[in-house]
This record gives structure tokens, C-alpha cells and sequence, in this order.
């Protein structure tokens, strides 16, 4: 059978972050969405996005096909129903397809469907862009259940101290001496090659994907991923860093997620509860205003390609959108469109040859180029984001 993951009704919702990828291309636990439905299927998968995506993301359609909500985190009970479409067959959570079968071609009418209800106590869906912190502690308990099942950890270190030892999974090269591991209330997985220093206090549910590094004396409170090639440091409390990203230094970061290729400077911080400790409202690209998150606790969402310099401010429940460049003192606004240059005294435009030289330099770091392909994508970005922006 062909695998088809879509966007649906949802991209909007999880902006800056689908700006530069598919909804199923997000990382939320240990894997992507994408690299959780391939696992449990055992299959290969394509994609149904924004056009403008579609040529680094493309579709491949055959003649049967099932059709994939990509904000649906598969269990392995749904995977095997997914498996299991024949026919003309549609799972539906309410009034959201999760799953359909298609054949090539085809206009879909579910009038003509079968329609099942999928009623079973595993839904795991990923709506806004708060929800991939929110839910990210219980996305990484199931990851760790999928990736650890019937195999056997690498040895703990002896000078390593743990609590709970059977719930933390330790991959070949992984280097982690004189840290602590407190898995008590949820696993902890550290990836190939990954590398926690010295002194380093970690809390479960925790990953440390392959080859990221946790930086000395760290302190890493539970539902934090730290994606691919990360490095990170400082007091760091229930965040998503997407993949090489950078939080190096001390400063604290909480109830947050970050994109690819960010950066966060030295002694920066962010509020994540507001002082009279109400609702967090945070930007929404679909409204074009903020909106309630029902969250008391919720701090930075930046997307790919954004930094800031040394001890900036983040206020409770900012949005940063795609190769911005923040720094100076002061509290910058509560939303800074994508393609901004400056601070709490203002913005100007981020000159798009200027974001891309360093984003070249900044990949370069990692061994990876820019390619055509992604400076499409963000020429696309810069256009469509105007709207916010004082051109």
C-alpha cells in the first residue's frame, strides 16, 4: 500500500513552524510525526502540502493509496487499523478524517465511504503550536515504548547516577560521565552519538536525539526534546528544540519550542507565566490576532532560522517567525514577523541576501549547504509574511 501524509486543516494553527516544512515533518517526542507513522507502518511515506513545498516534500501517488492526517500521532493500535483500510474506508475522530483510502485519481466523497468512528483512548493530535510542548512528555513516553521495544540499552556508566534505571535507553557512542538521570516520572532516551556533560541534572521524559549535546551543568526538567545536532545549556524546562538549534549558554527557557537553525544567546531568558498568572494569549496567523492558549504556563515559539543576541528578553507567550535576528535590551513586541532585524526599540527588514549568508555559515558549521530548494522556500516565506511586516 502507498502512504500519503497531508497537512490538513491544521498548517495554519502551527505557523512559523509549517512555513518551512509539512505538519508530519514536526518533531514532537523523540521522532517527526513522518518518522512515527514509517516506523509503525514499515513503510516509506510521501506527502500532500503547500505547494510551494511540494517540490523538496513531494507526493507520490499510486493506484490504491491511504490518505493520512499528519496532526494524528499514531498509536500502534491506529497504525494497524491504518493497515488495515480496504476499500472505499474512512476513520474519522468527530467531524476529522484521520485516515481514507483513495484510489488514483479519484474525487473523494465520503457520502460514498464507509465511516468509522476511531473512539479509542490513544488520540494523540497536535492542533496548535503549544500543543508540541504541551504534549510532548506523553509523545516521548511513546516513542520511547516504539524505539526501545525488545532491545537492549548500552550500559549506564558507573559514574553516572540514576533513578529508574529501566526506563532510561542509552544508544551505541552516547557519552554521558558524572551527570545525573532522575527517570522516575517518565523515560529518558539519549540518541547515537549524543553527549551529556559533566555535572548535567536531567528529568524524565527527556531525548536527547542522535549526536545533540547537552552542555556541563545543565539542568533539564521534564518533556524537553533536544533535537538532532542541538546543543544546549542552561536551565531548560518542558521545550522542543526542532534540530540544530543552539541554547549553549546559561539563561532559562521554559514551556517553548524552537525550529531548525536557532540560536539563542548567552544569558537570555524567557517569561513563560505571566505575573498575575492568567491565560497566556499567544499570535495567531489564521486570526491575525492573539488568541487564548487556556495555558497558564507558555513561552517562546521561533521558528527555523531565528536568533537573538546575548541577554535578550522574551515575554510570556512570544512568536518569532522564520530568519529573524532579535537582540538589544528591553522586552521585544509579543510578536515579531518573519524577516525582522532588531529589538524592543524596533524593527527593519532582514534583507533576504543577508539572512541567507548566515544561515550558509550557520549550516556550513554541520556540514550542510543551503540548497536551492530551501532558498525557494524562504523567498516564498519572506513574500508571504509582507503582511506583517514594515517593508
Amino acid at each position: 500500500m502507498n502512504y500519503i501524509l497531508f497537512d490538513g486543516n491544521v498548517r495554519n494553527q502551527l505557523l512559523p513552524f509549517t512555513y518551512t516544512r509539512p505538519v508530519t515533518d514536526l518533531r514532537v517526542g523523540i521522532m517527526t510525526i513522518r518518522e512515527k507513522w514509517e516506523f509503525l507502518l514499515g513503510s516509506t511515506t510521501s506527502t500532500v502540502t503547500e505547494e510551494y513545498l511540494s517540490e523538496k516534500w513531494p507526493m507520490v501517488e499510486l493506484e490504491e493509496n491511504v490518505m493520512i492526517n499528519s496532526s494524528y500521532l499514531p498509536s500502534k493500535n491506529l497504525a494497524n487499523i491504518v493497515k488495515g483500510i480496504s476499500g472505499k474506508q474512512a476513520f474519522f475522530d468527530g467531524d476529522e478524517v484521520i485516515a481514507f483510502s483513495v484510489t488514483e485519481g479519484e474525487e473523494v466523497n465520503f457520502d460514498a465511504y464507509e465511516c468509522i468512528q476511531y473512539n479509542a483512548p490513544d488520540v494523540l493530535r497536535i492542533e496548535h503550536t503549544w500543543d508540541i510542548f504541551a504534549k510532548n512528555g506523553e509523545a516521548i513516553a511513546r516513542d520511547f515504548e516504539m524505539i526501545t521495544e525488545g532491545r537492549e540499552s548500552e550500559p549506564v556508566p558507573e559514574t553516572t547516577m540514576v533513578l529508574n534505571d529501566g526506563q532510561i535507553f542509552i544508544e551505541k557512542g552516547a557519552k554521558l560521565p558524572l551527570c545525573s538521570l532522575n527517570a522516575e516520572a517518565g523515560p529518558i532516551y539519549i540518541g547515537k552519538d549524543a553527549e551529556i556533560m559533566e555535572g548535567s541534572m536531567i528529568r524524565g521524559p527527556f531525548a536527547l536525539c542522535d549526536h545533540a549535546t547537552v552542555k556541563m551543568a545543565a539542568k533539564i526538567y521534564s518533556g524537553t526534546t533536544i533535537g538532532p545536532h542541538c546543543k544546549v545549556g542552561g536551565e531548560v524546562n518542558n521545550v522542543v528544540f526542532m534540530g540544530y538549534s543552539s541554547k549553549g549558554h546559561d539563561g532559562f527557557l521554559g514551556n517553548s519550542v524552537l525550529g531548525e537553525w536557532c540560536n539563542i544567546g548567552a544569558d537570555s531568558n524567557n517569561s513563560n507565566l505571566k505575573n498575575n498568572y492568567a491565560s497566556v494569549k499567544l499570535w495567531d496567523y489564521e486570526t491575525g490576532r492573539f488568541a487564548n492558549t487556556g495555558l497558564q504556563f507558555c513561552g517562546l515559539m521561533m521558528g527555523d532560522h531565528s536568533k537573538c543576541g546575548i541577554n535578550t528578553m522574551f515575554n510570556t507567550g512570544t512568536v518569532v517567525g522564520v530568519a529573524s535576528n532579535i537582540f538589544g535590551s528591553g522586552f521585544p513586541r509579543n510578536f515579531v514577523p518573519s524577516f525582522s532585524w532588531g529589538g524592543a526599540s524596533g524593527f527593519v527588514t532582514h534583507k533576504t541576501n543577508k539572512a541567507y549568508e548566515t544561515a550558509k555559515i550557520a549550516m556550513a558549521r554541520r556540514d550542510i549547504e543551503l540548497s536551492e530548494e530551501d532558498e525557494a522556500i524562504l523567498n516564498h516565506v519572506y513574500e508571504e509574511t509582507k503582511q506583517y511586516r514594515r517593508d
